[in-house]
C-alpha cells in the first residue's frame, strides 16, 4: 500500500486504537442468541482466534443484555453491542460493561433518546459507531433523495454526529454501508471529505460466498488503497469465522497487517505442468492452514519457470519428471518423488517458521540444485524455453517473410 493513510481523530475500543494512528483493526459479529451466554462466548473466542480484533454482538432483549455482563468480562477481544430500535438496552449495555456503542440512526431517531445515550458513553468513556445502513435509512431522508444515494447516507451521518457533538460527544467512528458496491465507494470519499472520525467499512448484506467476498473485497479494498478506512467488517452470509479469516488475509495481502496466517500462491495451470497443480495446491493448502503456518507459499507446475517466478515465496515446490523441486526464495534445496510433494512442503515449511530462512538455506541439499537444474534442462529441451521471445519472433518473422516470397 503506498497511498498516504487519511489523517483522523483517535479513540480507543477497550485495548484495540482506531484512527490513522493505528492498524486496520478487523470486526465480525456473532451470530448466536446473545442470551446464551456460554455459546455466545465461545463463537467469540473462535473469531478472535481467527483474526478479530473485535466482536459485535446483538443486544435485542435485556436477556441479552444482563449475558453481556459475563460475555464482557470473559470475551478476549472488546465487545460492541449492537442496538436497534431501544435506546434503554443501549443503556442496559453500558452498565454492563461493554467497550463500545453501535446506533442506527435509522431507528433510533428521539434526539433526546440519542444524546442520553451519548451523556453515558462519555461517563462510560467509550465510542459510539453511527452505523448508517442504506437497508434501514430513515423515511425522511428516503422522502427527501427518493433512494439510498451517497448524499442521503452521508447525511444521516451528519446529522447523528451533530446530536453527538451537541452533548461534547466527539468518541465517534461512524459507517455509511450499502449493498452496491459503486454506491458503497462513494458514499465513504463523500464522509471522508467532511469529517475527520475514524470510518468502518463494510459493504452491508454482501451475500454468500463467493459472490459476497467478491463485493466486499472490491468495495473495501479500493477505499484502502485510497487511504481511506480505519476497520472493516466482511458481511459475509456464512459462518462468522469465515468473515473473521477473509478480512485478515485482506490486510495481509494489503499490506496493511503483518502475516499470521498462510499465503499460498499457485500458477493457474497450463499445458506445461507436470502435475495437476489444481489439485496439489488445494492439498498443501488444507495441510498447510492445520498446522497454521504464517508464511508465503508457492505450488507450481513444472520446474522449467516454478522456481524462478514464485522468487518472493517464503518456501515453494516445482513439478518435473515425476519429482518435487522443493525450493526457499527461489533456491532449490531438496528433490522430492511427486508424491511426497505436499508432506515434504508441510514439513519444511514447519523447519522454516521455526528455524528461520537463513538456517534452512543453509540446510539444503547440497545435489538438490545440480538435479534440478537438470530436469529443468531436459525440459526445456522438450517443451522450449517460453522467455526466449526475440529469437522466437524472429523466426516466425522469417518464416513468414519466406512464404509472401514464394507466393
Amino acid at each position: 500500500m503506498t497511498s498516504t493513510r487519511r489523517n483522523t481523530r483517535q479513540l480507543m475500543l477497550g485495548n484495540v486504537g482506531i484512527g490513522s494512528d493505528h492498524k486496520v483493526s478487523v470486526q465480525s459479529m456473532t451470530t448466536t442468541k446473545t442470551r446464551n451466554t456460554d455459546e455466545t462466548l465461545e463463537q467469540v473466542y473462535a473469531l478472535a482466534a481467527n483474526g478479530a480484533d473485535i466482536v459485535r454482538v446483538t443486544c435485542n432483549e435485556i436477556e441479552a443484555a444482563e449475558s453481556l455482563v459475563k460475555i464482557c468480562t470473559r470475551s478476549p477481544v472488546p465487545i460492541v453491542a449492537d442496538i436497534h430500535f431501544q435506546y434503554k438496552l443501549a443503556l442496559a449495555a453500558i452498565e454492563a460493561g461493554v467497550q463500545g456503542l453501535r446506533l442506527n440512526p435509522g431507528n433510533i431517531r428521539n434526539e433526546e433518546q440519542i444524546k442520553l445515550v451519548a451523556k453515558e458513553c462519555l461517563k462510560a468513556e467509550i465510542p459510539i459507531r453511527i452505523g448508517v445502513n442504506a437497508g434501514s435509512l430513515d423515511k425522511d431522508l428516503l422522502d427527501k433523495y427518493g433512494e439510498a444515494t451517497p448524499e442521503a447516507l452521508v447525511e444521516s451521518a451528519l446529522n447523528e454526529v451533530r446530536y453527538l457533538e451537541e452533548v461534547n460527544f466527539h468518541n465517534i467512528k461512524i459507517s455509511v454501508k450499502h449493498s452496491n458496491v459503486p454506491l458503497m465507494i462513494e458514499s465513504y470519499r463523500l464522509l471522508a471529505e467532511k469529517v475527520d472520525y475514524p470510518l468502518h467499512l463494510g459493504v452491508t448484506e454482501a451475500g454468500p460466498l463467493p459472490g459476497g467476498l467478491i463485493k466486499s473485497t472490491a468495495g473495501i479494498s479500493t477505499l484502502l488503497s485510497e487511504g481511506i478506512g480505519d476497520t472493516i467488517r466482511m458481511s459475509l452470509t456464512t459462518d462468522p469465522i469465515e468473515e473473521a479469516k477473509h478480512g485478515r488475509q485482506l490486510l495481509e495481502y494489503l499490506g496493511l497487517r503483518e502475516r499470521k496466517s498462510l499465503d499460498l500462491i499457485a500458477c493457474p495451470s497450463c499445458g506445461r505442468a507436470e502435475v495437476d497443480v489444481i489439485s496439489v495446491a488445494s492439498e498443501a493448502q488444507a495441510a498447510l492452514e492445520n498446522e497454521g503456518l504464517p508464511i508465503q507459499v508457492a505450488v507450481m507446475g513444472c520446474v522449467v519457470n516454478g522456481p524462478g517466478e514464485a522468487r518472493s515465496a517464503d518456501i515453494g515446490i516445482a513439478a518435473g519428471k515425476k519429482r518435487g523441486h522443493l525450493f526457499i526464495k527461489g533456491e532449490v534445496v531438496k528433490v522430492v518423488d511427486e508424491k511426497d510433494m505436499v508432506s515434504a512442503l508441510v514439513q519444511e515449511g514447519k523447519l522454516l517458521a521455526k528455524e528461520g530462512i537463513e538456517a534452512r538455506l543453509a540446510a539444503a541439499d547440497k545435489d538438490a540444485a545440480r538435479i534440478a537444474q537438470q530436469d529443468a534442462e531436459e525440459l526445456m529441451g522438450l517443451q522450449g524455453d517460453i522467455n526466449n521471445f526475440e529469437e522466437r519472433t524472429k523466426s516466425v518473422v522469417e518464416i513468414t517473410s519466406k512464404q509472401d516470397k514464394e507466393k
